[in-house]
């Protein structure tokens, strides 16, 4: 799986709701670093869901959330 591979992936992250859990309906880029990391060791979910925690995992330990942020300011009508 290639992380940040598609533009458009990046894009629907922005607004991706963690489903279920101690953070349900957290919008997965907000979601605590340690709570990926550990999903990350146990092994994420499986299908666009883990896709997802994983890309979310690479932008917050890479310090790319701001840019995110500014991303999402921008797609802003």
């Amino acid at each position: 799986m290639e992380p940040l591979a598609d533009p458009q992936l990046l894009i629907e992250l922005l607004d991706y709701r963690m489903p279920f859990g101690k953070h349900e309906g957290v919008r997965l880029l907000e979601l605590p670093e340690p709570y990926l990391a550990w999903f990350a060791r146990q092994g994420m979910p499986p299908g666009k869901l883990g896709m997802m925690m994983e890309t979310a995992l690479v932008v917050r330990s890479n310090g790319l959330t701001a840019l995110c942020h500014e991303l999402r300011r921008s797609l802003q009508p």
